[in-house]
């Protein structure tokens, strides 16, 4: 038996016949066929019934079908642990970062520059987008690893995160607004921002979608009434007097230097988290592995056992 007979047979099954079968893996369908019952034989048993219309399985072959899978996702992992192991690392890596990601902490460039360096046959894409359809590409097998916002929905259980960062959002209004007595502790309510004209991350960014749910958790519905894709621009609008921007925490320098000042949000409070996010329902490329593996060492971890539903 040998394995390419194992993928001829598997291949025929996904295909369900042997034209097509033959067309995917190049051969001719007389010699496909030939490679089969060569199988079969050496087996003692019929795998497939040939029909006029159609390709089945017989109940020999339904049994012996999930071992032959099994048998080539083996092959592959042999043969992709050699490749770690001599460096002869191939093939591409599909990086996405939400758009702002990437700072003195988070070193994204200097990561894949050192990766490159090491492995330079091995092509890196690197894409900007917002959390969600971050969270999605990779979901959809469309990244191999992502740094993105978590958005506060369910991740799929096929999804790995690592939180690197994990930060309070707070309620930033111009310097010189009117200080109301219920804010004189540096401190607002969730609930206090319900009839407020409120300066948000657009949707689909990690902040967004956990303020989003925090406030349909307390029982209303923001009113937003700026939104835009960076927090410097929340700030400038906050500062101007245009609303109440919902940004992560500043430095005191920080919110000088923007001309704001900034409330606490308690009751509860509200975090932001940033992540690296991979699939962990199938194994990685050797060179994601690798990649990935660097990003961790690079970036720490803010918790060890981040919740899954956040």
């Amino acid at each position: 038996m040998e394995l390419r007979q194992l993928r001829y047979f598997v291949t025929v099954v996904d295909e369900g016949g042997f034209t097509k079968a033959a067309e995917r893996l190049h051969l001719t369908q007389p010699g496909l066929s030939t490679q089969i019952r060569q199988l079969e034989r050496e087996l003692g048993q019929r795998l497939l019934d040939r029909g006029a219309r159609a390709v089945t399985l017989t109940e020999v072959g339904a049994a012996v079908l999930e071992h032959a899978r099994a048998a080539l996702v083996a092959a592959e992992r042999i043969g992709d642990t050699v490749q770690e192991f001599t460096g002869l690392l191939r093939g591409h890596v599909r990086v996405g970062m939400i758009s702002g990601a990437a700072s003195e902490t988070f070193d994204v460039a200097g990561v894949l520059a050192d990766f490159h360096h090491d492995h330079p046959q091995v092509g890196i894409s690197l894409t900007e987008d917002t959390a969600e359809k971050m969270l999605a590409a990779v979901e959809h097998d469309e990244l191999d690893i992502a740094l993105t916002g978590l958005t506060g929905a369910p991740l799929g259980s096929g999804l790995g995160v690592q939180v690197v960062l994990q930060t309070p959002l707070v309620a930033a209004v111009a310097s010189d607004a009117p200080i109301d007595p219920a804010e004189s502790a540096g401190t607002i309510a969730l609930a206090s921002l319900v009839d407020r004209r409120l300066i948000c991350l657009t949707k689909g960014t990690g902040i967004r979608g956990v303020f989003e749910q925090s406030c349909a958790a307390a029982g209303f519905t923001p009113t937003v009434a700026f939104e835009a894709a960076a927090p410097p621009l929340l700030l400038e609008l906050a500062a101007r007097g245009l609303g109440t921007a919902i940004v992560p925490a500043l430095t005191p320098a920080e919110a000088t230097a923007f001309g704001v000042r900034t409330l606490d949000i308690v009751e509860p409070a509200i975090h932001g988290r940033l992540a690296l996010a991979w699939r962990i329902d199938r194994p990685l490329s050797p060179a994601a592995k690798v990649l990935l593996g660097q990003f961790r060492l690079a970036f720490g971890s803010h918790e060890s056992d981040p919740d899954r539903d956040s």
